[in-house]
């Protein structure tokens, strides 16, 4: 089978085909053909999602490539150069307080590191940004209580600042040297930008050559996230379709350690989204569920939420990503843990 796969990659027109593209396609078409109705819903909730995560994507876009359009890349890039321990704190704390989804920040960190900026900082952000905003905050202080949101936002500073300095001490010994995949960016290329900067030309649309790298810059991201988000958002729809919320409500039950392990690994693959999951929750720990357990839901499906995930995925190469998602699981869990000891 796998001869067969890399001849037909080989033979055109099959050597072009993306295999995103292709995933999502396949897993439409049998849906459309074995299940008509759930194929429309999948297809109108893909195409709802993508839409309200515009924006973000949009805006995360427009300022990475805006960045290298005029040469301010190495400005932001400096932003995370200087002491690490600073860098790291400064990251953690700013992702834990920025308005990006788990989504929108994708753009920016392979902007980031595609400059050159450490890995260790970046995976501060990248672990603190999905967890908490400045909206999250405000509907979750309403239904679970201003405690709970402040602990949630002190979880996101703190998971991002053991991720960074976890990370830092892994680079220091020599690993992760170059985290992006082949072609999505390159971290000892891009960090020409900071190494040797050029003036920036804010106003880059009067030079040709600026204008024309603005697009390709663009386009070239738009089309990157574009096919995978849009896969992730189909596999996001057959799971809210096929594992039901009660499922994950009789999982998360009961008081103590169990359900505060048990929410942590369930949260991981089961997670509906930040704002669908606070009801839950909400109700969960009304009928007596640790509240440890519903933080460390909470942070669990934050930071590993599908459409994250698989944009994770793509970006970096599978030991980063393998790290990514362990931080998440033992950060998310210490969360828990720590939670529920100060509640009780």
């Amino acid at each position: 089978m796998n001869a067969i796969a890399v001849r037909l990659r080989r033979f055109p027109p099959f050597s072009k085909i993306d295999r995103a593209w292709a995933a999502t396609a396949a897993i439409l078409l049998v849906l459309f053909v074995l299940t008509p109705a759930q194929g429309w819903e999948s297809l109108s909730f893909t195409a709802n999602a993508l839409l309200s995560t515009a924006p973000y994507l949009l805006l995360s876009i427009a300022i990475a490539a805006y960045a290298g359009a005029t040469g301010a890349d190495n400005l932001i890039a400096q932003v995370f150069t200087g002491n690490p321990t600073t860098m790291i704190i400064a990251a953690a704390a700013f992702g834990g307080l920025s308005p990006f989804c788990s989504c929108g920040v994708i753009p920016l960190i392979a902007a980031l590191l595609a400059m050159g900026v450490p890995l260790a900082p970046v995976m501060a952000f990248w672990l603190a940004s999905p967890v908490i905003d400045p909206s999250m905050f405000v509907l979750t202080a309403g239904m679970l209580g201003s405690e709970f949101a402040i602990a949630k936002t002190i979880t996101a500073v703190g998971l991002g600042m053991f991720g960074g300095f976890a990370t830092y001490a892994l680079v220091k010994s020599g690993r992760f040297a170059d985290p992006l995949h082949d072609g999505v960016g390159n971290g000892s290329c891009g960090g020409a930008v900071v190494r040797a900067p050029k003036p920036v030309v804010w106003a880059f649309w009067k030079e040709e050559e600026r204008v024309a790298r603005f697009g390709r810059d663009a386009l070239k991201t738009i089309l990157f996230l574009g096919k995978w988000l849009t896969l992730a958002f189909v596999l996001e729809s057959l799971m809210l379709a096929y594992v039901p919320a009660e499922w994950i409500a009789a999982s998360l039950g009961g008081e103590g350690v169990g359900p505060i392990v048990t929410a942590t690994l369930v949260g991981v693959p089961a997670y509906l989204n930040g704002y669908a999951a606070l009801p839950l929750v909400s109700g969960l720990i009304g009928q007596g569920m640790a509240p440890g357990a519903g933080m460390a839901f909470l942070v669990a499906g934050g930071v590993t939420s599908i459409p994250a995930a698989i944009a994770v995925f793509a970006l970096v190469k599978k030991p980063v990503f393998a790290l990514y998602i362990a931080f998440a699981l033992t950060g998310s869990l210490a969360s828990g843990l720590l939670y529920q000891a100060w509640v009780a």
